[in-house]
């Protein structure tokens, strides 16, 4: 198996990111604003990009703390793995510590995706520290995958 990683520092405190994390409101504020479903421990939600999507199902929710998620639909490559986002404070900043793990294998699509999620993992700092993030359809594409 092999993951995604990523580590940000937002100049938020925790339990914003965490809202960012863990509504509809702020997960459309920063991911995709086709955004739609349950955001409680148990629940799914729906996230909707051109040309498809994922299904996630909410593992752990923990305040200002954890956040993981099982994909349940989507891209055969996805399904089964977790999004997990660990939050921490050091210094005058909420840390996140990303990983999009237990992909089978090292596959391209893999690649596209740890800029994709890197990208928005940019745009959930800039939604916190700003107010305004950019969630697809506004985010920067990539390549003919978008």
């Amino acid at each position: 198996m092999v993951d995604i990683l990523h580590r940000i520092g937002v100049t938020s405190p925790p339990g914003e990111v965490y809202t960012a994390l863990t509504t509809i409101d702020g997960l459309a504020g920063w991911w995709t604003r086709d955004t739609e479903g349950d955001s409680e421990v148990g629940g799914v939600i729906r996230f909707r990009f051109l040309p498809g999507g994922f299904d996630m199902k909410v593992l752990e929710a923990a305040p200002a703390e954890r956040v993981v998620w099982e994909v349940v639909d989507g891209p055969e490559e996805w399904i089964g793995t977790r999004v997990v986002f660990d939050l921490k404070q050091e210094d005058d900043f909420t840390i996140v510590l990303f990983r999009h793990e237990g992909w089978r294998e090292q596959v391209e699509f893999m690649n596209h995706c740890s800029t994709k999620w890197a990208i928005y993992l940019m745009s959930l700092k800039k939604l916190v520290e700003t107010g305004k993030g950019e969630p697809s359809p506004d985010d920067v594409m990539i390549s003919n995958w978008h």
